[in-house]
């Protein structure tokens, strides 16, 4: 089995070193993306593939014949790169464009640079092409959406390796302090280790199939590295327990995987059931990244029911070696004191704890969600800087840009009719609320009227203007325009998506249709979809865990309690999610800047969390049960199974919490807010709901907690 476990490891690295490319995060299908393939097909420049330069000096301006000059010197490698598409500088455009391109102090200027390639391709050349473009006159920045992705890439790896050089450390003290013995505490790391190196390796091998987020290596990470060490602790703590009660290595070792290890099988599926959810999100990222949980917790199963049992016996009485002069105290006593004391007043316990809990879960009732953007960058990574730079010198460069992509059925797209109907459709969204302005092949010059456009494009192309002929080149194709309204709304805002549902409350344009992209659309296209697929992923996870947790303990109410309860420490979780991200406390304190919850994080939190709590409370129903089945006394069971296993869950949940709460620290607000929410959830479920709302309601619920009708138990 080590000669197995050792080959597994060089067969994952081998899948690291051939793993293929990482991205940002698609949801294929929703109308955003179906509108940003026409938009290359108007224009030829593939989706995402662009990147702007913000040059600026301090002492030139634009003016001076020297900025420009530089600025063409600067770019001219990248030009004659036969990646490149195109490269616009404001001396390429028509004089009306060009002057947006320029600030009005005339010290900054952009060039907007498209590559060939589609985004897959494009994010693998951009460092290269990126390198080519230097200056030593004028400052350069770099921003847009390649630079984005690579400065996100970067930071969630910066992320991953802070958060594996403090989670494991903590977790290797918690192990010490509860083992008091240096080759017991290392084990569950090594398994830990084995299972996330595993899981890492499946996610770069899936990634040549699917669209695999960057975001993904940080989740299996996040919770391969949890659920491995603590079904680790669990399997040696037993083993360790039935040592000090006389039993032979081999038979403690038996006992311990028939136990504590049927407990492990039974969470892991849990697990892996609630990660499993996430495959209701097909033709998105969040499919890959279910898959990819899922094989993470199933090899942290393996691992601990196979590599550490081989560990165990190959170690025997070594497992005792490296002991340390201080231990945990065991407790004797005190969790059943405990609860006898929660058990002897259930409901006065209850209520206040219920209600505690409910209190925290009730911000999430205001609950705003958006997309990630640039936001999500701290402010000294260079794209973010690029895009606070625009924003405050080229308001216009940085503005919403909600995207209008209007197909027709045929060639040609500018016929006279066409072009009326485009017009009449360019008069519409400029007449919405916080619409700035409109840019169109309709919106050239305000002197031109409806029919002096369906004149004008009647002249053969070749005869038009120069500048015109540009607009055309950039907004039309055979049977595609692109429109684009300039709102002054935030994107994440209301008053932005009432703009986009606004337009496509009439998709009509002659005998076309259009169709909406831009920052807003995908927030709402990405929320609609969330939302339309989270009750049937939260309906398998929910019933799949009841009669998971049927089969485990035998008991209807079990079951279903055991839901009640994992939804209450979700519940409160997601309303400290809230409390804190969206409504901005503790951002001076955690370093974030506060705003509106991505649209995935409640389903990952839910799907992660709902089998994660599932930990703790197989652990504890299975001691009860165990006693239980033995004395039949529920209120003695309680009590026991509480004494035998409460301080295990406290190790167990302070080990998950410092895993989680090391991933809290990550400069990329998705992972922090996941870390965070992680931690949190354990945190109470460990506490308030295992060690106080568990025996209250069990106590209440007496011998029906084990009733099940005689024809379903067998």
């Amino acid at each position: 089995m080590l000669a197995a476990s050792a080959l597994f490891i060089v067969v994952a690295a081998l899948a690291l070193v051939r793993g293929g490319p990482l991205t940002s995060g698609l949801i294929e299908g929703i109308e955003s993306q179906r509108a940003l393939a026409l938009v290359h097909e108007a224009t030829g420049r593939p989706a995402g593939s662009q990147f702007t330069v913000v040059f600026s000096s301090p002492s030139l301006t634009y003016a001076d014949p020297r900025f420009a000059a530089e600025m063409k010197r600067a770019l001219a490698p990248a030009a004659a790169d036969p990646r490149v598409l195109s490269i616009e500088t404001p001396a390429d455009l028509p004089e009306q464009l060009a002057r947006d391109r320029v600030s009005a102090s005339g010290h900054v200027a952009v060039a907007h640079v498209s590559l060939r390639d589609d985004f897959r391709v494009a994010q693998h050349q951009y460092p290269s092409i990126r390198a080519l473009v230097t200056s030593s006159v004028l400052d350069l920045t770099f921003t847009g959406y390649l630079p984005f992705k690579q400065d996100l890439d970067r930071t969630l790896q910066a992320d991953l390796v802070r958060a594996e050089a403090v989670s494991v450390p903590l977790a290797l003290l918690v192990l010490l302090a509860v083992f008091a013995t240096a080759v017991a505490a290392m084990l569950p790391v090594g398994v830990g280790l084995l299972a996330v190196v595993g899981g890492v390796a499946a996610v770069m091998l899936l990634s040549h199939f699917t669209d695999m987020a960057q975001y993904t290596i940080n989740v299996v990470t996040l919770i391969g590295l949890g659920v491995a060490i603590d079904y680790s602790l669990f399997i040696v703590t037993r083993y360790r327990d039935e040592l000090a009660r006389g039993a032979g290595l081999e038979e403690a070792l038996v006992v311990a995987v028939a136990t504590a290890g049927r407990a492990v099988a039974f969470s892991g599926l849990a697990v892996g059931i609630g990660l499993a959810g996430l495959l209701f999100f097909p033709h998105s990222y969040l499919y890959a990244m279910g898959l990819a949980g899922a094989i993470v917790v199933g090899l942290a199963v393996i691992a601990a029911l196979s590599f550490l049992p081989a560990l165990l016996a190959t170690l025997g009485p070594g497992i005792s070696g490296g002991k340390l002069p201080f231990a945990l105290p065991a407790g004797t006593g005190v969790w059943r004191a405990i609860a006898h004391a929660v058990m002897q007043r259930p409901v006065l316990v209850l209520v206040p704890t219920l209600a505690f809990v409910l209190v925290l879960g009730a911000p999430f009732t205001r609950l705003r969600m958006a997309a990630a953007d640039m936001r999500v960058l701290p402010t000294h990574v260079e794209a973010r800087r690029g895009h606070e730079l625009l924003r405050a010198e080229l308001p216009s460069e940085a503005a919403n840009r909600i995207v209008v992509a209007v197909r027709f059925p045929d060639a040609p797209a500018l016929s006279a009719e066409r072009v009326g109907a485009l017009y009449d459709l360019s008069r519409r969204i400029a007449a919405l609320p916080t619409v700035r302005k409109v840019e169109s092949l309709v919106d050239l010059d305000p002197s031109i009227g409806r029919g002096g456009y369906q004149t004008l494009y009647r002249v053969p192309r070749a005869l038009l203007p120069s500048g015109i002929r540009f607009a055309l080149r950039e907004t039309a194709g055979e049977t595609t325009v692109i429109l684009a309204a300039i709102s002054d709304a935030p994107p994440a805002s209301d008053e932005a998506r009432a703009v986009v549902r606004a337009i496509r409350g009439d998709r009509r344009v002659g005998d076309g249709t259009l169709v909406v992209t831009g920052a807003t659309a995908n927030d709402i296209d990405t929320t609609d979809f969330i939302l339309e697929h989270t009750p049937a992923a939260v309906g398998f996870v929910v019933t799949a865990t009841v009669i998971i947790l049927f089969l485990l303990l035998g008991s209807v109410l079990l079951p279903l309690k055991a839901v009640v309860m994992n939804l209450l420490s979700i519940a409160a979780s997601f309303g400290a999610l809230v409390w804190v991200f969206q409504d901005g406390h503790l951002s001076g304190l955690l370093g974030f800047e506060p705003g509106p919850i991505e649209p995935t994080l409640p389903v990952l939190l839910f799907c992660a969390l709902f089998g994660l709590s599932m930990d703790y409370e197989v652990l504890l129903l299975t001691r009860i049960q165990e006693e239980y089945d033995r004395t039949g006394d529920n209120t003695h069971a309680v009590a026991d199974g509480l004494e035998r296993s409460g301080r295990l869950i406290t190790s167990a949940a302070a080990i998950m919490v410092a895993v989680f709460a090391a991933f809290a620290l990550a400069d990329i607000v998705l992972v922090k807010a996941m870390g965070f929410g992680m931690a949190l959830a354990v945190a109470l479920d460990a506490t308030l709901v295992r060690i106080l709302i568990v025996p209250a309601t069990m106590r209440l619920f007496g011998d029906l907690n084990w009733w099940a009708p005689r024809w379903l138990r067998r």
